[in-house]
């Protein structure tokens, strides 16, 4: 049977659904904010699988390209491998929803929420994560505690709760907040150099709504929510744990009040876990999976325990230490702008690239086909935490990281009339331990300004994180991976010094307070400045000219009624000036031309070709013609490309001509003048009137 329920959010109307459509998932909603509709489903596997020891949760958010009227490109014509929005989209689902499973649940867990329409005016990722966590929910997996999502931005300081496509433009900033009807549980955004009050007031407004929204899948799944399955009972191992502890408690807690390096303290966590093992092998053979658990568990409580009680870190930094800092630019002699950026144990290699106009990426979905001048492609190759694995192409993490670090950037770089390059950032990491994403962006602003690009002003990103236990809390900059592993919160800042440029966070708990988030975000302040200052060492302005290796952009314009000219039929003309020059040409429907060249000469042949195309022939004026056929009258000379006028045999010498083959040949250049245009638009030329006059001859005495 069919249920509705039905709540207006900002002057919009949600609405959850279920019994209508997919009965045979284990729990299904068709969510719709005005005519927006997304059918999320949920599923789980009836039993764990056997010695799993995580929780197999995969989300998939999927746009249907019917539900806009359209059908999608390429050669098969339906939808295939998930977008970049897509995965972007997903994730938004996923990091909210991921800590409210309760702990042990192993069981296999499907989300699929799919577009089936859309207006093409609002995004429904934050719709879909709605629709998300009510499956779940209404469903029989253990979930209890629904999560609900916004988006937020601001327009002239009016605050705008899930803005159209429209809006979000013309907004300071596009802030995505999840959370709980009591705290928040995920941030993800890009601002125009906010304040941390201006962007705690968002995150406020966001979770008022929030917090109703919450309420209102509570009691939409009191109507039809199934029986909770039961949770397995957890395996009683306090005898092995203790027998773990006995064996290497101090050893643990000795090493991590040690400061190593990361390697050093890989190797040493072995040799304990080698020892453990050796030890219990014959008292519980066969055990080693839950024995390395064991061993995590001691880990995590020692390192929480130190930097609660002793403010005191792996590494042997204070709270608010920021790991020492290296930076170069100019490392690679042959791209546009590159920079090395090495903060601890975690380095960035990037590089810039500048195109033209037609390497911008095109973006096919929902909204209208679009086209993207700025990129930021991430790179996360095993070898960077000395590991062996992963598959080729980025993962959705690698998607996420380098998202994130694009938004960082864009809101700062000149426009497209001020620098009207295509850039590209490639963001390689070579070396990790902890916020490879904020490297990137530290790298990425150091290389822009390598490029010559006139980035507005250096942007930086720290990453804090939080340990925090019942009312102890401590806010950690610049976390080491250990540091994340281990802690409950990962919150990424990046900014100028002026304002935030972008922020993700992530929260493991159930939620933290406005004041620690709020006094995490003073902190990440603090630690931007210094790496902002550190930075400064080594490049403080963009340069002031771009690579000579970079191509150059030159302009001009032509009238409307000639681009037809300069292409030619099916772009005959246009691909012969490029051919002849090397240089790359486009053309605005308003005339303008841009031309791009490495070598300004080949920038020169391409502007005469196409001026000579636009030129309007002037009477009297001199022309360097090139003879393009001969007859028995005359000559035809191109006196601009796709112009001939006649060159009469008359008019080719001041002396007679017998035949136009005696003095000139086909492709020959010669010089001659524009005497008159006639009625019919037909050209008259001269050679004659530009030859010196012959003296006349001496008169003969009789």
């Amino acid at each position: 049977m069919s249920f509705t329920k039905s709540i207006e959010i900002g002057g919009k109307k949600l609405t959850l659904e279920t019994g209508k459509l997919a009965k045979q998932a284990g729990g299904a909603v068709m969510v719709s904010l005005d005519e927006n509709l997304v059918l999320c489903t949920v599923t789980a596997s009836d039993e764990a699988k056997p010695g799993q020891d995580f929780f197999p949760l995969t989300v998939d958010y999927r746009e249907k390209t019917a539900s806009v009227g359209k059908i999608p490109g390429g050669f098969f014509k339906r939808e295939a491998r998930p977008t970049e929005k897509e995965i972007l989209s997903s994730r938004l689902i996923d990091r909210p929803i991921r800590p409210l499973f309760p702990e042990g649940f192993f069981n296999e867990v499907q989300l699929l929420c799919s577009v089936y329409s859309s207006d093409g005016e609002n995004d429904t990722d934050v719709v879909a994560a709605i629709g998300a966590s009510a499956a779940l929910l209404i469903s029989d997996i253990p979930f209890e505690d629904p999560v609900s999502e916004v988006r937020v931005t601001r327009i002239g300081g009016e605050l705008i709760l899930n803005p159209t496509h429209k809006q979000l433009e013309e907004g300071d900033f596009d802030i995505s907040v999840a959370g709980t009807s009591d705290s928040i549980m995920m941030v993800e955004g890009e601002a125009k150099e906010i304040s941390e009050s201006e962007f705690l007031e968002a995150i406020k407004f966001a979770h008022k709504h929030i917090a109703e929204i919450c309420s209102f899948q509570k009691e939409f799944a009191s109507e039809v929510a199934k029986q909770k399955r039961e949770m397995q009972p957890k395996e009683d191992i306090s005898e092995l744990t203790a027998d773990v502890k006995s064996l290497c408690g101090q050893d643990i807690k000795e090493l991590t009040g040690t400061v190593l390096t990361k390697e050093e303290r890989k190797l040493r966590n072995r040799e304990i876990y080698d020892k453990v093992v050796t030890a219990l092998a014959e008292k519980y053979p066969e055990q080693e999976k839950k024995i390395s658990a064991v061993i995590h568990d001691i880990q995590y409580e020692v390192m929480r325990a130190m930097i609660l009680d002793e403010s005191k870190r792996l590494d042997g930094r204070k709270l608010t230490d920021i790991r020492s800092i290296a930076s170069e630019v100019s490392v690679l002699p042959r791209t546009h702008g590159s920079a090395l950026f090495t903060r601890g144990q975690t380095q960035s290699l990037t590089t810039v690239t500048l195109g033209t106009k037609r390497d911008e990426q095109m973006i096919e979905g929902l909204k209208e086909l679009s086209y993207k001048r700025f990129i930021l492609h991430y790179n996360f190759p095993p070898f960077s935490t000395g590991e062996v694995g992963g598959r080729p192409g980025p993962g959705r993490r690698e998607i996420g990281h380098g998202n994130l670090a694009e938004r960082s950037l864009k809101n700062l770089l000149p426009s497209e009339e001020e620098f009207p390059y295509t850039i590209r950032i490639v963001s390689d990491i070579l070396e990790s331990n902890g916020s490879s994403s904020m490297a990137t962006v530290c790298a990425g602003s150091l290389a822009l300004m390598d490029a010559g690009v006139k980035l507005k002003k250096p942007i930086a990103g720290i990453a804090m994180g939080l340990i925090k236990e019942g009312d102890k809390v401590a806010i950690l900059s610049d976390i080491l991976g250990d540091e994340d592993h281990f802690g409950d919160m990962d919150f990424k800042v990046a900014g100028s010094t002026e304002g935030i440029t972008a922020i993700q966070m992530d929260i493991k708990i159930r939620g933290i307070s406005f004041e620690i988030m709020e006094k995490a975000l003073a902190q990440a302040k603090e630690g931007r400045l210094h790496i902002l200052g550190e930075m400064s060492k080594t490049i403080t302005a963009p340069r002031e000219a771009i690579s000579k290796y970079a191509p150059h952009l030159y302009s001009m314009m032509v009238p409307k009624d000639m681009i037809g000219a300069v292409i030619g039929p099916g772009g005959k003309t246009i691909r012969h000036i490029i051919a002849e020059s090397g240089a790359e040409i486009d053309i605005d429907d308003d005339g303008k031309v841009t031309i791009a060249a490495v070598d300004k000469a080949q920038a020169e042949i391409a502007r005469k070709m196409i001026g000579g195309l636009t030129e309007v022939p002037e009477i009297g004026k001199i022309y360097d013609g090139t003879v393009k056929g001969i007859k028995e009258f005359g000559a035809f000379v191109e006196i601009l490309p796709g112009k001939e006028g006649l060159l009469h045999i008359s008019e080719i010498d001041n002396k007679r001509v017998m035949k136009v083959e005696d003095v000139l040949k086909f492709g020959q250049s010669v010089q001659v003048k524009l005497m008159g245009i006639d009625d019919s638009g037909k050209l008259k030329l001269s050679r004659k009137v530009l030859l010196p006059k012959e003296p006349p001859k001496p008169k003969e005495h009789k």
